[in-house]
């Protein structure tokens, strides 16, 4: 008789309808076979019972559907954000506070770096500093032998010292769209966007392959392990050949923690080219590593100034808005993606570019039905009911950056965008009433930390930093929130097959709490503590 595992909690939420809750899960060869009570595995053969997670409360591993490999690989450059944020080994680095802290972190890091080597900053967001915004001046001040560069928190925007851009061939003749000028024409620092930013990340080391090796793999795991997820994405990574080969082998590993899905960057090669590399790309797939789905770009970061807005555009902040790919071009690469049946993520963070991304679509669907390809348009932060209705006839589902009403909400109701955007940005309940529960939220880790329940809690509440209120009538509820970081978000990847409820047939992958999150406060959601995950019916912890 084969062997079966029933795991007891004091409570298990389903996230299945036809069975809410249960106190037992049987599982055998990964798979679960029984829901229910301590009788559940009787007859899918030899029973052993597991009552390690007795006193807790087993959910549905939490999928973190849209976040970047570099939320591991980016620690080990030095943090210059904000927020105090924890590094994958459980480090706490405190928030820099001012711009004379900055340079002090940096500084630290250079005389510690041999002469030439470049010294690299991540996680700064100009939003929290008052003053003249960081540029090559500041960065000068860290050091005259080192390239210096610094990575703002958003992830569209870049500081480089003189050296930096010396060495990457930007100056005052440099015609790349994204450079910023002074009154004397020459570049001040500040780069915006791939194009602008390319080739001073080139020069620091700042690219895909250095953040998405095994290190920066491994360390990404050990990320969502640690907050309780067991499906996590990649929304942006190169995937050659090579690459893929180490992926096979890193999360073939017995100790990788996570089903990785990792979205191939379609904007390489031509359309058709980079629509045939996505459907080869699916035969290598396998039981922890899932492949053939790929990532488009529209505009950049809102609270850069970047993203494309329709009117009025910005409140109180120069607008940047740029076009990551050249319309024609991104229109050609959806058709032939779509064409191909490749399921697509397309950033789109102002309303502008989700126009863009639905008209794209539309076309394409026109010459090509096929409505359940599930493309996906992430962030959507100033999508309108209209749009969402639109995206919905065409089969379209989004991915909503929920952690940005805490993170950056504050930036948004005082510069971005106004009070009354800011008010229903992110705007969770009009998705839900449109989609019906089939879209997700998300943290775009290293942008803001992964944390599904932190997600899952600024969704449900709504709050800035600074005690705001962003609107409570797009406040969704506890549970519709915890079905966005599970069941939403697997059928936002299109797994929803496979994980995100405890049900019968589906994998045997928890997350294991020490509260129930369905009745604590709501203001406390975020609190409940991640005790461990279960993998395949294994223990990850």
């Amino acid at each position: 008789m084969p062997n079966v595992t029933v795991f007891r909690a004091k409570k298990i939420i389903t996230m299945d309808h036809n069975c809410p809750q249960a106190t037992h899960v049987a599982v055998r060869d990964g798979i679960i076979v029984g829901v229910g009570g301590a009788e559940c595995g009787d007859g899918w053969g030899t029973v052993t019972q597991d009552d390690r997670f007795a006193d807790h409360v087993i959910m549905p591993g939490l999928i973190e559907a849209h976040a970047h490999v570099s939320a591991g690989g980016v620690w080990r450059f030095t943090y210059c954000g904000h927020y105090l944020r924890q590094d994958p080994d459980g480090k706490d680095w405190p928030g820099v506070t001012d711009e004379d802290a900055l340079i002090a972190r940096l500084r630290d890091i250079a005389a510690r770096t041999p002469e030439g080597e470049p010294v690299v900053g991540w996680g700064f967001d100009p939003g929290f500093v008052s003053g003249r915004r960081l540029d090559r001046d500041h960065l000068d001040q860290v050091s005259d032998k080192h390239p210096v560069a610094v990575h703002h928190s958003n992830g569209h925007v870049l500081t480089a010292n003189s050296i930096a851009m010396e060495r990457a061939g930007i100056g005052r003749d440099s015609n790349i769209e994204g450079i910023l000028r002074g009154h004397d024409g020459e570049p001040v620092g500040e780069l915006h966007e791939f194009a602008a930013m390319g080739p001073v990340m080139k020069v620091v080391g700042l690219g895909l392959g250095v953040l998405s090796d095994a290190d920066g793999v491994r360390a990404y795991g050990k990320v969502a392990r640690s907050c309780g997820v067991t499906t996590v994405a990649d929304l942006f990574s190169d995937l050659h050949d090579d690459e893929v080969t180490m992926l096979e082998r890193v999360t073939g590993e017995s100790a990788f923690p996570a089903r990785y899905v990792p979205i191939m960057n379609a904007m390489v090669d031509t359309p058709e080219r980079e629509a045939e590399r996505a459907v080869a790309l699916r035969s290598r797939s396998t039981d922890k590593l899932h492949l053939g789905y790929a990532k488009l770009f529209t505009d950049g970061s809102i609270q850069a100034g970047t993203a494309k807005l329709k009117a009025p555009g910005y409140y109180d902040m120069e607008e940047h808005g740029i076009w990551n790919m050249e319309v024609d071009h991104f229109r050609a690469t959806v058709k032939a993606l779509h064409k191909a049946g490749v399921k697509t993520h397309i950033h789109a963070n102002g309303d502008a570019a989700s126009e863009l991304a639905i008209g794209a679509i539309a076309g394409a669907m026109l010459e090509s039905p096929n409505p359940d390809l599930r493309h996906t348009l992430e962030h959507v932060q100033l999508a309108t009911m209209d749009q969402f209705k639109r995206m919905k006839a065409l089969g379209i589902t989004v991915n909503l950056f929920g952690n940005h009403l805490y993170y950056f909400g504050d930036i948004h109701w005082t510069k971005s965008v106004g009070p009354e955007r800011a008010s229903r940005m992110n705007a969770c309940a009009d998705a839900w009433s449109v989609f019906g529960g089939d879209f997700a939220i998300h943290s775009d880790a290293p942008v803001t930390p992964m944390a599904p329940l932190t997600t899952a809690w600024c969704a449900v509440n709504r709050v800035t930093e600074q005690g705001r209120t962003l609107g409570n009538s797009q406040q969704i509820s506890v549970a519709q929130a915890l079905h966005c970081i599970t069941l939403g978000a697997a059928y936002v990847l299109k797994m929803d097959d496979q994980v995100g409820s405890i049900q019968v047939g589906k994998r045997a992958d928890f997350a294991i709490l020490d509260k129930d999150p369905t009745t604590v406060d709501p203001m406390a959601l975020r609190d409940v503590q991640v005790l461990g995950t279960v993998l395949g019916g294994v223990s990850t912890t």
